[in-house]
């Protein structure tokens, strides 16, 4: 009896060794490409990398670089809304208005 529940034992183990050494079948992996996009588009005013961020050899992506916001800034370093400094800078047209023909 004492075989019996020992090679009992020793099966189980292995069988959930067996499960434990198995790998997950690989899937494909999606990237979110609108989202990555989404984010970047507005800051990159040049030519991109493959990964969607800008190429710093342009002076046109050096020069957005230099423009910080006016107010503080969140982790991914676009302009916090919540602050009014941002709110205004935000409400300026960033070109000049056409002047009117009469």
């Amino acid at each position: 009896m004492k075989r019996f529940v020992l090679i009992l034992n020793l099966l189980l183990a292995f069988a959930g060794l067996s499960f434990a050494q198995t790998t997950p079948a690989k899937t494909a992996k999606t990237k979110p490409a609108t989202t990555k996009t989404a984010t970047k588009t507005p800051a990159t005013v040049g030519p991109t990398k493959k990964d969607g961020t800008p190429d710093m050899r342009y002076k046109a992506n050096k020069d957005a670089a230099k423009n910080k916001p006016a107010g503080p800034t969140k982790k991914d370093g676009t302009p916090d809304m919540r602050y009014k400094a941002n709110k205004q800078a935000a409400a300026k047209p960033a070109t000049a208005p056409a002047p009117k023909k009469n």
